[in-house]
């Protein structure tokens, strides 16, 4: 009864964690929206430049670099 009950805390902990997420507003100046395009930008290069690097056989490209154009 006890494990049941420690369980169930933790399964309403994991489930109210999401919801917990920092917010962040959309841009709403162009200046706004260009500084979110430049960082997607970037961390697309980024992405990119890294599974250049990693073995095309590994786990950790499959996972990470699916849909990355060589």
């Amino acid at each position: 009864m006890r494990l049941r009950a420690i369980v169930l805390i933790g399964l309403a902990v994991a489930a109210t964690a999401g919801a917990c997420a920092p917010y962040e507003a959309e841009p709403v100046s162009v200046y706004q929206w260009e500084r979110k395009l430049k960082e997607a930008e970037r961390q697309e290069a980024e992405r990119q430049r890294l599974c250049q690097a990693l073995d095309k056989q590994s786990a950790r490209y499959q996972r990470d670099c699916a849909g990355v154009k060589a």
